[in-house]
């Protein structure tokens, strides 16, 4: 089996909303995928979540988003809202999500 980590970096809802909908696409073909939200992305999920975004609710129903970036959401002034979602703050790479732990269980990280 696939195993892919989309590893999402930045702001532009456009470019995230591609990772949704591939990851959602891979896993309907019985790939195994994960997404995390770092860096500035972070910012996207009380967006998504406001707007009830369905790729992203679709996303999250399905256990697709491993988690958010712990020091990033407290940078960028999101993390009381991102609590809120009861999606997992990952902070195992300096309080920052980690790539390691993926690539070591055999995931190919797509960044983007």
């Amino acid at each position: 089996m696939d195993k892919i980590l989309f590893y999402g970096m930045t702001e532009k809802k456009m470019c995230f909303l591609h990772i949704l909908m591939n990851a959602i696409d891979m896993t309907t073909e019985g790939k195994e995928v994960k997404i995390i939200f770092e860096g500035s992305s972070v910012k996207l999920v009380p967006v998504f979540e406001e707007e009830k975004n369905p790729l992203y609710l679709k996303a999250k129903e399905q256990g697709l988003i491993a988690g958010v970036c712990l020091a990033c959401s407290k940078v960028l002034d999101v993390y009381e809202q991102i609590l809120e979602t009861k999606l997992p703050m990952l902070h195992d790479m300096m309080g920052h999500a980690g790539m390691n732990a993926y690539i070591e269980k055999g995931y190919q990280v797509i960044s983007i």
